[in-house]
């Protein structure tokens, strides 16, 4: 589309537009894509912002980790004096969990 509009705009093509009564257009068209230009200049730049983030599988991995390592330390602490409450909480929101994920399996038609 640039190379077209800089031919467009050599002299002898500039007349034919102005003879034609196209001028108005012509300036629309140009405005239009320099719209674009700057609409796709800004996208490549989220782009490639997004490219520097880190992908949702790599976080969800360090979170079932974490998550893993933290209900590890529950169930080893299980039987001290003041962790009981907080594991007996933690183990009821796991199986409430296993047991969502079980019943959406057993939704899904195959």
């Amino acid at each position: 589309m640039k190379k077209l509009i800089e031919e467009l705009e050599i002299p002898q093509n500039r007349q034919k537009i102005t003879v034609l009564s196209l001028d108005p257009a012509f300036t629309e068209l140009k405005s239009k894509h320099e719209f674009f230009e700057t609409q796709f200049a800004d996208q490549a730049e989220a782009n490639a912002d997004l490219r520097q983030m880190t992908s949702a599988s790599a976080i969800r991995k360090d979170l079932e980790k974490n998550l893993k390592t933290y209900i590890n330390l529950l169930t080893a602490m299980k039987d001290v004096q003041d962790w009981e409450l907080l594991y007996n909480d933690t183990n009821e929101l796991v199986k409430a969990a296993k047991n969502s994920e079980v019943n959406r399996k057993e939704e899904k038609p195959e």
